[in-house]
């Protein structure tokens, strides 16, 4: 799904910089947020198993469209933002050491699938915790969601950073763009199907790893014992 696929020099210095500098940021949150309040080790065994599926899930690229499987959404609802966070870290630096994208775009990439793993666990624990909608169509709508949206990000990212040394015309690189979102798009609906069938059967056969993020807010507040 979404991910930038450019090789180092691709992005200027200065937004390379830029991009490592809020990944770290939002890396740095999520490690203060798991100190605030300790991830159990079902969570981080659970992170640990995410981060292993979202490597080969990076790994495996259709050659026609140049698009894969993320899975982030998927590993922000079972793993949760700040243990999710962690996880598609270790994917994108285990890409860029297998050629999978440059060292250069492990920041924005970071940023990306972030973005992704918090739009996928906030949108479903909404929609089937408070709202009490179907397993189902939950995972379909909290994933192609937070893909629609990496995707846009995507586009507007390589437009405005622009391509050093790209000897393409404004009209063939907006129309390369157009393409990319289009073929993200259409991904990023085939991945909602597959995340919504794999929280489905998770649902069946372990329902235990959904019970916090399918709990409604106010159940999972008042879960938590007071600090008076």
């Amino acid at each position: 799904m979404a991910h930038i696929h450019l090789e180092d020099g691709a992005l200027s210095p200065i937004w390379v910089l830029f991009w490592w500098a809020v990944a770290a940021a939002l890396i740095a949150f999520a490690l203060y947020s798991m100190r605030r309040e300790p991830a159990s080790v079902k969570r981080l065994t659970v992170g640990a198993m995410c981060a292993a599926v979202g490597i080969a899930a990076f790994m495996v690229t259709i050659p026609v469209f140049g698009v894969h499987l993320n899975l982030t959404p998927l590993i922000g609802i079972l793993a949760g933002p700040a243990v999710g966070g962690i996880a598609v870290l270790v994917i994108n630096l285990f890409s860029a050491a297998v050629g999978h994208g440059g060292w250069g775009v492990i920041g924005v990439n970071v940023v990306i699938n972030l973005i992704e793993v918090m739009v996928g666990y906030y949108a479903y624990r909404s929609l089937k915790g408070s709202l009490r909608i179907g397993r189902f169509a939950s995972g379909f709508s909290a994933a192609t969601m937070a893909l629609v949206a990496s995707a846009i990000i995507v586009v507007v990212i390589i437009a405005v950073a622009g391509i050093q040394d790209s000897h393409l015309e404004e009209e063939e690189t907006a129309h390369n763009l157009v393409f990319i979102a289009a073929a993200n798009l259409i991904m990023g609906v085939i991945e909602g199907f597959i995340t919504a069938y794999i929280l489905t059967f998770i649902g069946k056969v372990k329902p235990d790893l959904l019970v916090e993020v399918e709990r409604p807010r106010k159940d999972s507040e008042e879960a938590q014992p007071s600090s008076s």
